[in-house]
């Protein structure tokens, strides 16, 4: 009976042991490499995946030979990125050049959500990035057999304050949608000093100024 009790508490702890590890969350590496991993849902006689990047195009991922492309001035990104900074696609179909440069289009090149890096790329066409600097908050994911689980950020104002939130998405494999979504609270607040509402300044203005204290009258005697 000994035994028997021991060989269970060994299986239970290795099946906990091995649960929890399949449960362990893991850090996506940075938005271009989940870019890469695209595998087009529609039929493409080649295409390539460009960064842009002050004013220059890099091409990042190429399947077939390229074809004479137009460089794009606009495109998507999935993380926080400088203003002229941006990805896009080009490629061709049944001879036709076509162009991915917003996440319409990327959500239907991509199709059906078969991967994790899909279910992010999913998710950043419903507003959510993948923060590479803040990684283990906003830029992370875990799954078992039924969903993906993916922490990831967004930018909720650009104004004072300038303000990321991070959430939890939970992702299904099997109709590839977002489920749930819990709202993790801020992780960024910055107030500059155009912002009016800055808590430091109301602060300052809060705090009485010293008044001036009265001056003393000397009056001259006269010597008699």
């Amino acid at each position: 009976m000994m035994k028997l009790t021991y060989k269970l508490s060994v299986f239970v702890f290795l099946f906990l042991g091995v649960f929890s590890y399949s449960q362990q969350k893991k850090q996506f590496s940075n938005v271009s490499n989940i870019l890469q991993s695209i595998i087009p849902n529609i039929k493409t006689d080649s295409w390539v995946l460009i960064h842009k990047s002050y004013g220059k195009d890099n091409i990042i991922k190429q399947s077939g030979a390229v074809k004479d492309y137009i460089p794009q001035s606009s495109g998507f990104n999935m993380g926080i990125a400088e203003e002229d900074e941006f990805y896009y696609i080009v490629y061709s179909s049944g001879g036709k050049t076509e162009y991915v440069t917003d996440f319409d289009g990327l959500k239907k090149f991509v199709g059906k959500v078969d991967d994790i890096e899909d279910a992010a790329i999913f998710a950043a066409t419903e507003g959510y990035i993948v923060d590479e600097e803040f990684r283990d908050m906003a830029g992370n994911y875990y799954e078992d057999k039924s969903n993906y689980y993916l922490d990831l950020g967004k930018l909720t104002s650009k104004e004072c304050p300038y303000q990321k939130k991070h959430f939890t998405l939970i992702i299904s494999k099997s109709s590839g949608t977002i489920t749930n979504v819990k709202d993790n609270g801020a992780y960024i607040e910055l107030y500059n000093k155009k912002c009016t509402n800055n808590p430091r300044l109301l602060k300052i203005e809060k705090k009485e100024e010293p008044k001036d204290e009265p001056k003393k009258s000397t009056r001259s005697t006269k010597r008699r």
